[in-house]
């Protein structure tokens, strides 16, 4: 079987849908390549390969010989440990061969070691357990833990406000000075100078050829990849009148200047993509908060002595200590200790989770009251919140089918708005020429062209849907919801039909007494603690699961137990043992009558607890029934206001189970549900689901992500609920962490806001290009105004997407 490798590489530079188109067609010739997904939201580029044919180097030479960046982290660490020359060179070996470590240099006289790297490749905590597995030590230093990769980008928006100031520093005064002419507030031998064209010049000159370089420079790398993009147009538009303008300053030309044209285009759209970068940085700040929550330190205990270590240094099997107030670092099982923790920033359930021994604990959450010693059992990539942050990146890294026509539309969209801004100068200056005036004619159709070139924007196509998705993604991480791929995200908008399992879904999965019957007649009299303490002491060595609800309940009780003698087992009927002399049996209503046990005038009781779909389990006492006790599976908390919720969106609720029908209609009539597919072998749950298919539904499957596989496959969209802290194991396109079934009504609701989000932002992204391309190649604007409204596009779609952060889900 061919075995492949996935990276995901963090791309700078790019400024449009045709940047994801270039990037992507380049990697996809590189051997062995089998799948690339380019993000312009997210600024990602997700490579799937077969690393025999090729190595992620030149994954990453591929991208910069496109034109393009890899974002890469620099840290500077002091080391201890290196005896000579050699070490070092044995360090800069060991490091160099990590994947996504692009530079090392092991500084031996200063004792440091300097390392280039990419963030989303290796992580600096990988980089330090490297470090000390290979013998050497790092020399702790202060400060803040911060996230590479976001350092990374926040240097690059730094570098756009910078190349923005030095613009309007130029632009400002050449603009006013322009205008100031035009509109005839300057002094006549001001106005008529040719020495004030020339200080126009000098003016328009470094906005043009330093502030605009990257625009020259990606444009160049994109048409020698046979591609063109945005930085194409503002090139183009730019320099056309800017070169227009020289030329009138050189004589070679009759007409007016336009060196404010130029630097304002370049000025007023290197102004849109400073506050697209910003506002891009926020589509990915729930991520962020999710990382944040990763303690930097743990407290552990080793050999009797407590010792606070870095976290990538805790092993599994360490027992970990939390005090009041702490975040508990890795998953574990409490081994000592009573607590409430504070789950809602992975679940999204608001209310402290009380922990005890036996009890798993998730990283990340907050330790509200109590003392909590415990055994790590997950680390490093392993945890929950590690697989929650993986699962939502790759969810955001994803394309959604929505996304297909503008990637399409894209492909074609420069060159044919370059063939547009022709035909336009074509038209203005051959068929409607100004009388007597060549050159007025010439000037006029040159600016048409640019205003053309100008406000033609592939950026809000390119970024109307990834920016909803990420947002959403990150929304639904802060609510217990994980989406696999933007396409679940997508899908689970248009369920129209939920089908829901029973158990382990509406029901806990787990049985519980809920209520105890004496007989009238019998010889424990009305000590209703009696008769369970004997059948728990039977039912502590028969393990069924009906036996250990008994046992359960005993224990909560505090009931002292005893050991059984001759036991025995009537399998799938009941058992019998004697217990301090009594002999006592447990069992079904059927294997008393078989024995010809009288029920003594329970039978009413018995027929009333199967009404409420729960089973009776009878007690004999030395051959004389003595009381009933009644188990039932329980149903989830917040399971009817989840289907409550489902059908306020206007869903079919189904219940689908292979439970006998009385017992299942009896669970459905206390949630609300109406229809109820009932005694279904698993196997054929998924027939059942695609039967639905056939009727022509889109169907959603809610089942515990293990009995239902199967049938979340079936499904148009599978949610799994409840999976704790087994989300790795959870295959179903959507994940909710909790158990709360209210996390289903959210995921759908939540998915139709962030469609709806997806077709504003496309619908204006194409009402825009449509509209105002004609209306520029009318003449209707002149190219500052095409600049202004063609840098605030892009910002516009990235705008409505944020607003899905404030969006209140149920």
């Amino acid at each position: 079987m061919e075995k492949t490798q996935q990276v995901v590489l963090p791309i700078t530079g790019m400024t449009c849908a045709n940047c994801v188109a270039t990037i992507e067609r380049n990697l996809k010739k590189e051997k062995g390549v089998n799948h690339v997904a380019v993000n312009l939201a997210s600024e990602r580029a997700t490579v799937i390969f077969d690393p025999t044919l090729t190595r992620w180097e030149d994954l990453v030479a591929r991208v910069e010989r496109a034109g393009y960046g890899v974002a890469t982290a620099d840290v500077q660490w002091p080391i201890e440990g290196l005896s000579d020359d050699n070490d070092a060179r044995r360090m800069e070996r060991t490091l160099a061969q990590l994947v996504g470590v692009r530079e090392v240099h092991v500084l031996y006289p200063a004792r440091q070691v300097i390392i280039r790297y990419i963030p989303t490749l290796i992580s600096q905590q990988e980089i330090r357990h490297i470090i000390r597995q290979a013998g050497f030590d790092i020399v702790e230093t202060t400060g803040e833990f911060q996230d590479a990769e976001a350092e990374a980008r926040r240097r690059e928006v730094a570098h756009q406000k910078r190349l923005l100031v030095i613009g309007v520093a130029f632009t400002l005064p050449l603009f006013l000075l322009a205008m100031g002419r035009d509109l005839g507030m300057l002094p006549l031998t001001w106005a008529h100078s040719p020495r004030l064209d020339w200080l126009l010049w000098a003016l328009a000159t470094p906005v043009q050829f330093y502030v605009g370089w990257q625009y020259y420079r990606n444009g160049y790398k994109a048409l020698r990849n046979g591609a063109a993009n945005m930085d194409v147009l503002i090139a183009m538009g730019s320099s056309v009148a800017y070169l227009y303008s020289v030329a009138v300053v050189f004589g070679w030309l009759k007409g007016h200047v336009y060196f404010e044209t130029a630097a304002v285009i370049i000025t007023l759209v290197r102004l849109g993509k400073y506050l697209e970068a910003r506002a891009r940085g926020l589509t990915g700040e729930a991520i962020r908060k999710l990382m944040g929550l990763q303690s930097r330190t743990a407290r552990v205990l080793r050999e009797g002595h407590e010792l606070e270590i870095p976290i990538e240094e805790v092993q599994i099997g360490d027992i970990v200590l939390v005090r009041p107030g702490e975040r508990i670092p890795v998953d574990g099982v409490v081994i000592e200790g009573h607590s409430t923790v504070d789950e809602s920033m992975l679940t999204g359930e608001s209310l402290p989770v009380v922990k005890k021994p036996g009890d798993n604990v998730i990283g990340g959450t907050l330790n509200k009251q109590g003392f909590l010693r415990f055994e790590a059992t997950r680390i490093g990539k392993d945890t929950v919140l590690a697989q929650i942050v993986r699962l939502v990146q790759e969810a955001q890294a994803s394309k959604a089918p929505i996304q297909r026509l503008a990637d399409r539309i894209a492909a074609v969209f420069v060159p044919l708005v370059i063939l547009i801004a022709v035909i336009t100068f074509g038209i203005w200056y051959f068929f409607v020429p100004i009388p007597g005036d060549p050159n007025a004619t010439f000037a006029r159709a040159l600016i048409h062209m640019v205003a053309v070139l100008v406000i033609a924007c592939p950026c809000a196509l390119g970024l109307a849907t990834p920016t909803a998705v990420m947002v959403g993604t990150g929304k639904g991480a802060e609510l217990g919801i994980l989406f696999r791929n933007s396409e679940a995200l997508e899908r689970a908008g248009q369920v129209d039909v939920v089908v829901l399992d029973k158990t382990g879904t509406l029901t806990r999965g787990q049985p519980q007494v809920t209520q105890i019957f004496l007989a009238p007649e019998s010889p424990l009299g009305k000590d209703e603690n009696r008769l369970l303490q004997l059948a728990a002491s039977v039912e502590q060595v028969s393990g069924h699961p009906l036996g250990e609800a008994i046992l359960a309940e005993a224990n909560a009780r505090g009931l002292r137990l005893e050991s059984p003698a001759s036991f025995t087992a009537d399998i799938g009927q009941g058992v019998e043992a004697e217990i301090q002399g009594h002999r006592v049996m447990i069992g079904s209503p059927g294997m008393f009558q078989r024995r010809g046990l009288s029920l003594d005038g329970l039978e009413s009781v018995v027929e009333k607890i199967k009404a409420e779909a729960q089973t009776p389990v009878l007690v004999a006492v030395d051959g004389v029934l003595s009381g009933v006790i009644g188990i039932a599976d329980t149903l989830q908390e917040g399971a009817y206001d989840g289907v409550r919720a489902l059908r306020d969106l206007g869903l079919r609720v189904i219940m689908l189970t292979g439970d006998q029908r009385p017992t299942a209609l009896a669970i459905a009539a206390q949630v609300g549900i109406e229809e109820v597919i009932a005694e279904v072998l698993p196997q054929h749950k998924a027939d059942a689901v695609k039967s639905l298919q056939q009727q022509g539904h889109i169907v959603a499957m809610v089942g515990d992500g293990i009995n239902d596989a199967p049938a979340l496959a079936q499904a148009d969209v599978g949610i799994a609920i409840g999976t704790g802290t087994d989300i790795a194991m959870a295959t179903a396109p959507v994940t909710l962490i909790g158990s709360d079934l209210r996390g289903v009504a959210r995921a759908i609701l939540l998915s139709r806001k962030t469609l709806r989000t997806i077709r504003q932002n496309l619908f204006w992204a194409f009402f825009y290009n449509v509209i105002l391309i004609p209306a520029a190649a009318m003449g209707y604007l002149n190219p500052i105004l095409a600049a202004l409204a063609m840098a605030f596009s892009s910002v516009f779609v990235v705008t409505n997407s944020l607003r899905l952060r404030r969006v209140h889900i149920i």
